[in-house]
């Protein structure tokens, strides 16, 4: 009823809150597929507060051409990176000697310029130069994310390239 409410309003865009404030995900993913496509296709889609891969690749398949949240810096200020759509704790002892890069296909400076081992000393010791590092890593993947489904959507391939990914399966993380 809402959805059709504002719909109806003649609003330049429409947002959509209140589904990522710490429901259980199903149920936000729930709500994301039943009102996506009940929006106008004229206007652009706000989805409040969707940061995970999987929420973004189910936001964008159910019509929603935009979102924003704060987990991407939340984790890199905790030491955490986002890789190959996994979460890594950078503060883990795995990544003491580990003198590779953070992510080889990654462009961001904590990728091109560091190595894990230095990011895991600078997490360890509480530098604020490792979490802006993680912070512009991470912010990084979700731009570069964001633009492989662009690209899927301009190639007429979304369904097919991001439909593990709207499953939330192991095999979604390969982009």
């Amino acid at each position: 009823e809402s959805a059709r409410v504002v719909s109806s309003m003649g609003l330049p865009g429409i947002a959509v809150g209140g589904v990522s404030v710490g429901e259980p995900a199903e149920e936000m993913h729930r709500i994301v597929r039943q009102v996506g496509p009940l929006l106008p296709d004229d206007k652009p889609h706000y989805l409040m507060g969707v940061g995970t891969l999987p929420e973004m690749a189910i936001a964008v398949a159910n019509g929603f051409d935009l979102f924003d949240c704060v987990l991407p810096t939340r984790l890199g200020r905790h030491g955490a990176a986002l890789v190959g759509g996994e979460r890594w704790n950078l503060k883990n002892a795995r990544f003491r000697h580990d003198h590779t890069p953070l992510d080889p296909s990654c462009s961001c400076p904590a990728c091109t310029v560091h190595s894990r081992a230095y990011l895991h000393h600078l997490i360890k010791t509480d530098e604020l130069l490792g979490k802006i590092l993680l912070s512009l890593h991470n912010i990084t993947q979700l731009v570069r994310f964001s633009s492989a489904m662009a690209r899927a959507i301009q190639d007429g391939c979304f369904s097919e390239d991001f439909a593990p990914w709207e499953a939330d399966s192991p095999a979604a993380h390969t982009w």
